[in-house]
């Protein structure tokens, strides 16, 4: 069994910092009637799990959203953001082309357990241009595919327009006699509300990221916020890097200045992240002076210089808006985080554009197990 590796919070500010435009390419044609780039349906974030009835929950998986599309001995896999995922994935793939179903389109997320463990880490080590540094990868800490809807079904019929309910079905036929403990996995599901607050309360331990609320009723309406919510166990945001501050003391980044798109689509100053330690704040170096230059904040620029700092460290550079990261934070008001945000990690998968207030800005109205159950063999 694979050990868990342990990554240090200086080696996190360098893994994964690619910005989305990197891993973006064409694909090639597939004779489906979805075809990539196809926007995946989005969820609102909501402060609370929907209690009226009609709703399904479903574990939120700590992974790269991932839509996954085969014709006969083809398979392309689509990011979020309609970049292809298949070169840094074949153990997927593979898995994939194994099914017995010759065609259709899937929903879902690629996720690495390690050790009963979702580890976000091990999949940004993924995405790295060499080739053979991948297939050791995939060898040494395989991802595991979550399933969570069925577009086209293995008949070539395209189920977007079919409420989920039917859809699901159609996806508990497609894993029937299926391996349960394979790479393919079907994610579960419950209808009961107090099932998914459990879930919620109890698998924060192996990295769960929350609860996904599905109106059961609602087609699957491709690149829309609309009858789909989560809720997080802790509050984050995808951030844009728009500038940087250079620490007072020391060779490295001070804070990372954080943004926003606005409804006018200009990037907003919105906070910024100082949570580096002194090797973390030197190897960001190397990750944001390559891209200093342009406008880097369109809309709301950071303030004039604070009278505690020194003039190092209040003068700011602007970058070009490539780099996402998320952060996680504890309130937001006024068109900003009322205090500093904790690092996280880099989102080399999500596109900047995507990077809206509306993800901190969550609606108040949500709508008129175990671990082995979940990361198990669940079929």
């Amino acid at each position: 069994m694979p050990q868990r590796r342990n990554t240090t919070r200086s080696q996190r500010v360098a893994e994964g910092a690619v910005p989305a435009e990197k891993l973006r390419a064409s694909f090639p044609k597939i004779k489906l009637p979805i075809r990539p780039p196809y926007p995946p349906a989005e969820a609102k974030s909501v402060p609370d799990i929907p209690k009226e009835k009609g709703w399904q929950y479903e574990p939120k998986w700590d992974g790269f959203r991932c839509l996954a599309f085969r014709q006969g001995n083809q398979v392309l896999l689509q990011s979020k953001a309609g970049q292809p995922l298949g070169r840094y994935f074949p153990e997927v793939v593979t898995a994939l082309l194994e099914l017995p179903n010759k065609q259709f389109v899937l929903d879902g997320e690629i996720t690495i357990f390690l050790n009963g463990h979702l580890s976000f880490d091990d999949l940004l080590l993924r995405i790295h241009p060499a080739a053979s540094r991948i297939a050791k990868l995939s060898a040494a800490t395989p991802a595991t595919y979550m399933c969570f809807d069925l577009l086209v079904d293995a008949d070539g019929d395209s189920l977007v327009d079919l409420p989920l309910k039917k859809r699901r079905c159609r996806l508990h036929k497609f894993f029937r006699g299926l391996k349960k403990a394979g790479l393919i996995r079907l994610s579960p599901f419950t209808e009961d509300q107090k099932q998914a607050a459990t879930w919620m309360r109890e698998m924060g331990s192996v990295g769960l990221d929350g609860i996904v609320a599905k109106r059961m009723d609602e087609k699957y309406r491709s690149g829309e916020r609309t009858g789909m919510v989560k809720i997080k166990r802790i509050r984050t945001a995808d951030c844009v890097v728009g500038g940087f501050r250079y620490a007072e003391k020391g060779d490295g980044i001070g804070s990372l200045l954080l943004g926003l798109y606005n409804d006018e689509g200009l990037l907003d100053h919105v906070g910024f992240s100082s949570s580096f330690n002194a090797e973390g704040r030197r190897k960001l170096k190397s990750v944001v002076e390559p891209l200093v230059g342009g406008a880097g904040f369109t809309g709301h620029a950071p303030g004039g210089p604070s009278r505690w700092s020194t003039r190092r460290s209040s003068e700011w550079k602007a970058l070009r808006p490539k780099l996402v990261c998320e952060v996680n934070y504890d309130h937001f008001s006024g068109g900003r985080f009322r205090h500093g945000t904790k690092f996280l990690r880099w989102r080399p998968e999500k596109s900047p554009k995507q990077c809206t207030f509306e993800q901190v800005k969550p609606s108040r109205k949500s709508g008129s197990g175990t671990a082995e159950l979940l990361i198990g063999d669940v079929a």
